[in-house]
This record gives structure tokens, sequence and C-alpha cells, in this order.
């Protein structure tokens, strides 16, 4: 998932909001403590410093019971009933030993599953699709999954522990968990940006486990990817006189990036290109809706803060260790059938890069579908059609 400048600004906002709520909280009671001690009997010391703990305690409780209240609405039609065969759970499963969350939601729970692989690394989709791709849930039994440390999922690993094999070992392990759990020897896969090179990876390892595949925003090449952008987003930038983007990029050099600061040197192009595209009249519901899918009630309030930690933090730690990984080598022979749904205005991910994978790629079944009104998020920005485009490849 391309981090935008929307994004960031939100998030931090809903972060620094909730820190703002416990400081001002614990500012408060110990100004409390100033004032009721002030030349009094140690007696009105202790009082005060009780007050201070219950103040501290009951937001402790507030953000656990946000977190334990955290669920996905139910399903429901056209006149507001559940369909009787209808499943909508968010729920935490074990994984290789890791804890991590889930959310599956369909009108019929004997469906075809549907397992959504959310970009970044680090990012958590899980209200977004249920918002936009609800359509879906009328065909499919659709799964989102927090991978480790995104979202609900942040504690499931230490940072500093992820590598790409966590997500390909543990996303094989969900596969088994809803095949098994469903009854069902395959199930479909999606992945977006970074969950669309994920897929790849999972389609490519555990073949028997997958009907198809549909990449959408496709990462094919890492490293050529951060460098074409790096280098359009200095065409753009020019072009309109932002000089002042001009030579922030320049004073980073090009990429890739290593070390502390991959995510914020990376967020000066990609910020600027995701606002490039916001700004393309061709591009319909261009953004992301965050502060809606932030304040879902998917996520408590730690999840909500986490939403942000993940594509700062897991991102930064993570990204680096793909940029040696290009489709077009490593990944040319599949035995699932593979579709690209492509933006036609995408310059996060360089869709002539996916044509060039899909030209050398043996598979089953391919081919690219193209979103004329899109950018990087063609499930976003064409729902409708996305949806339609779905079904007629699963």
């Amino acid at each position: 998932m391309i981090v935008t400048v929307i994004f960031l600004i939100l998030t931090i906002l809903s972060a620094a909001a909730l820190a703002m709520i416990l400081f001002l909280s614990v500012y408060g009671a110990i100004a409390g403590i100033r004032r009721k001690t002030a030349g009094k009997r140690p007696v009105r010391l202790k009082k005060a410093v009780i007050c201070f703990a219950v103040t501290v305690i009951l937001n402790l409780a507030l953000i656990t019971i946000s977190q334990l209240t955290a669920s996905t609405p139910p399903i429901a039609d056209g006149n507001g009933k559940t369909p009787e065969n209808s499943i909508a759970e968010l729920i935490q499963i074990e994984l290789n030993g890791r804890k991590q969350w889930i959310s599956i939601r369909g009108w019929d729970k004997y469906a075809p599953v549907l397992l959504f692989l959310a970009g970044g690394p680090g990012g958590t989709q899980m209200a977004a699709v249920r918002h936009e791709l609800a359509e879906l849930e009328k065909h499919f039994v659709v799964v989102n999954w927090d991978q480790p440390g995104s979202g609900k999922s942040y504690y499931a690993e230490r940072i500093n522990n992820i590598t790409a094999r966590t997500y390909i070992q543990d996303g094989y392990a969900l596969t088994e968990y809803l095949k098994d759990r469903f009854s069902q020897e395959k199930i479909y896969l999606m992945g977006e940006s970074w969950g669309s090179a994920l897929g790849i990876f999972l389609i490519n390892d555990y073949p028997e486990s997958f009907h198809a595949f549909i990449g959408t925003g496709q990462m094919v090449a890492f490293a050529e990817t951060e460098r074409m952008d790096y280098h359009k987003a200095i065409e753009i930038a020019r072009s309109k006189g932002d000089d002042g983007v001009v030579k922030r990029l320049l004073a980073n050099g090009e990429p890739p990036y290593y070390g502390k600061d991959v995510t914020w040197k990376s967020a000066v192009y990609l910020n600027y290109l995701s606002a490039y595209m916001a700004g393309n009249p061709d591009i319909h519901n261009s953004g992301y809706n965050t502060l809606r899918d932030i304040f879902s009630p998917e996520y408590g309030l730690l999840d909500k803060i986490n939403f942000f930690r993940g594509i700062v933090n897991t991102y930064n730690h993570v990204y680096q260790q793909l940029y040696d990984i290009d489709l077009r080598t490593d990944y040319t022979k599949l035995d699932v059938p593979v579709y690209f749904f492509l933006g036609r205005h995408d310059v996060n991910a360089p869709t002539v890069l996916a044509e060039e994978y899909m030209q050398v790629l043996d598979a089953p079944d391919k081919g690219i579908v193209w979103f004329e009104h899109s950018g990087h998020s063609p499930w976003i920005n064409e729902r409708d059609k996305f949806v339609s485009e779905v079904l007629s490849c699963f």
C-alpha cells in the first residue's frame, strides 16, 4: 500500500488525539494533586494520589474495553435483515505461533472463500475492503487478514523479526485454516500493491491451495519501481515548478534506501505521486477514506494507533528486504491462473513492469484487465467494474 499525505496526516492526528486524551487526564490529575496538597496535610496527598491512580486506570480500562468490543458489523440485506446463512466475524487465530486477526464476511458461509491480501508491508485494509467491496460478500466468503506488524496484528511478531518468509508462512497457515474450516479444497486469492507480490509468492509455493489469483496495483520489481517512481516525481515536480520537492528528492538521492529512514525518504516521492493521481480528473473516487476506515468498529483505540505504526515501522523494516525481488526473473512459471487488474493512470506501481511480467509469465490462464479511470487502487477508484471483473475472472 502506498503511503499518502492524507493517510499520514489523518492517522497521525488520530494517534495524537488518543495520546492527548490520556495526557490531559494525567496532567489534570497531577494538577489536582498539586492544588489539593499545597500547604496541607499528608492525608490530602494520599487522596490525590488515589485520584490520580483511578484516572489512569479508567483510561486504561477505556482502551481495554474498546479493544474487547471491536467487531465487524453483521451482514444486512436491503431490508436490514440478516441472511440466514450469512457470516460476519472478527476473530483472533494463531498462525505458526503468532496471534493474528482476521475478518470473515459473506452472505452465504457455504460460498467460495476469497482471501484479500492488504498492501504495505504493515498496512491494514480490513475496514476499507468491507466498505469498498461489500458487493463481493454476496458471492464469496471474503476474508481480510491483518498481517504481522499491521493494525490489529501489530504485536503478532517483533518488527525486527519479520521477513517476507514470515508472511508467506503465515499466509499459507491461514489458507489451510480457511480450507479446513469451510471444507474447501482450494480458495481464491486477491492482493493489492505489496499484497499482489505476496499473492505471487503464495501461489508459487502452494499452487494446490488456490483456484486463481488477482493482483491489483501489481508490484513486480521493487528496486526498479522505486527508481522509476523517484524520477517520475522529479519530472512532475519540475514541470509544475515545485522546486522544494525537487530539492528534497535530490537531497535524499536515488533509491533504494536502507536503514531507519526508508519510510520517510520513500514518502517524499510516493506522497507526491499519490497527490498527483488524486488531482487527476481521469481518476474516479481517487483516494482512501482514511478517517472513515480508522474509526470503523473493527479497530479499538490501540488498533487505531497501530494502524499508523504499522505503515511506518513495519514498512521501514520489511520493504528494504524486497529490493532484490523481480517477478520477471524469479517467478516466471506459475501453476495457477493469474490476472492483473491495472489502473491506466497508476504512477506508483508502473504498469509497464506488469505488462512485461505478463509477457514472460507461463500460467494455465492469464490476462490483464485495464481500468481506464483508475490509478493505483482500481478496487476503490472503479469498485463496481472491479467487482464485475472479479466475478468474470473467478
